[in-house]
């Protein structure tokens, strides 16, 4: 062990007669450990949301969609799709429509929707959601007679209809009457209710068959308004789409769900940076007693630090005391911080004791996902700001004359 490093443990651990510096020593340490608990808690919370709104957003969806400059662009779809299941990193591949509409219950309730014409035998292995649907079956969109439709809940209870009622789907797609121009109508029977957890799919999302999309907008027979599939990786999607460029060619092009929610994700991402600087000023004022420990502690070993120098101790030496031991108790605030963090946080992951509304967030409780890189980016950040508190005070004892200090002892 160094000469600096046993004097700053002497110093910080053996204090019988400077109470009131070991106090405040004391009070550093909780300050910088509530900070990095509360930079823990906050930052695995932020992610814990973000999580959530991903995964539902891509339960709704697909990893990324390709698309056509041209009105009839998949006329020859199983070849295209054959393609695009070839491409490495692609584990799924569905045809899909996509219109918008406005449907209406027997009680004249109205909401505009978002239609989507889906494949019963491939969608599944796409969208996710379609295997845990809250109420009926997937396979009755399929049945006899009047043609099925899915429906959020939040849509359900708008509309204030339920399992077997009847709805009526008005087409933007108008025809000509002896009375004018008048809106497509096409009944439905909603034979499947979802649950996402999102307001915006929830109230504004159903789905159908291909063919009784076709049917409801006056589509050609054999009209797609795209393909959408799945990757392996969801975050080496743009990668992949890269290479769906290469091996399908114009006029082809594709979307990805980064690029379709770059600015959800960009104001979540910025929101977690402000927290982390907002949170950091709670660590940087922990840093603040330690400076104030530190100055404390020069002004009273200042005959110690002249005698230190009168026998050989050189100013390098007298500078490194003071860094190790505001050092020491950084890193023991660091490492108490990351036991009161994970602790609060396990809490609760497991009880979930804090409650959400369901109608106001994605979920009813308070998620939480502790990662390593915030983990190492926190410890880091609160050692280097317990260091750079050091500088000042572990300065001015290197500085100490020992004549000066010792002239009237």
């Amino acid at each position: 062990m160094s000469f600096s490093l046993f004097v700053a443990k002497r110093y910080l651990f053996a204090r019988r007669k400077q109470a009131f510096i070991y106090v405040i020593s004391l009070m550093a340490v909780l300050g910088v450990a509530l900070g990095v608990a509360a930079l823990v808690i906050v930052l695995g919370v932020y992610n814990g949301m973000t999580t959530d709104v991903r995964d539902k957003i891509l339960g709704a969806n697909a990893h990324g969609v390709l698309l056509s400059y041209q009105q009839r662009g998949f006329e020859d779809e199983p070849e295209i799709a054959e393609m695009l299941r070839g491409v490495p990193g692609v584990t799924g591949v569905t045809p899909f429509i996509y219109s918008e509409g406005m449907l209406a219950s027997p009680g004249n309730s109205a909401k505009g929707i978002i239609l989507r014409g889906i494949d019963l035998d491939s969608a599944p292995s796409v969208i996710s959601m379609l295997t845990s649907l809250r109420e009926g079956s997937l396979k009755d969109l399929a049945k006899d007679g009047t043609p099925g439709i899915i429906i959020g809940q939040e849509l359900a209870k708008r509309l204030h209809v339920g399992l077997g009622s009847r709805v009526n789907l008005l087409s933007p797609s108008a025809k000509a009457s002896s009375q004018g121009y008048t809106p497509r109508i096409q009944p439905f029977e909603i034979v499947a209710i979802f649950k996402t957890g999102m307001f915006e799919y929830d109230t504004s999302l159903a789905f159908v068959t291909l063919e009784a999309a076709r049917l409801a907008m006056n589509l050609p027979e054999s009209f797609l308004s795209g393909l959408e599939f799945t990757v392996k990786d969801v975050f080496a999607v743009d990668a992949i789409a890269g290479s769906i460029t290469e091996a399908v060619p114009p006029p082809f092009y594709v979307r990805t769900w980064t690029e379709m929610n770059a600015n959800l994700f960009a104001a979540l991402k910025l929101e977690k940076i402000g927290m982390f600087i907002l949170l950091a000023m709670v660590v940087l004022i922990g840093s603040f007693s330690i400076v104030a420990t530190l100055v404390m502690l020069v002004m009273e070993k200042t005959k110690d630090v002249a005698i230190m120098m009168s026998m050989g101790a050189t100013r390098s030496m007298i500078r490194r005391i003071f860094i190790y031991q505001g050092t020491i108790i950084g890193l023991i605030g660091t490492l108490l911080g990351y036991v009161l963090g994970f602790g609060v946080g396990y809490l609760l992951k497991r009880y979930q004791f804090i409650k959400l509304p369901e109608n106001v967030y994605t979920l009813d409780h308070l998620p939480i996902i502790i990662t390593a890189e915030d983990v190492l980016i926190i410890g880091l950040s609160a050692m280097l700001l317990c260091f750079l508190a050091t500088l000042y005070p572990s300065g001015q004892a290197s500085r100490l004359s020992p004549t000066e200090a010792l002239r009237y002892e």
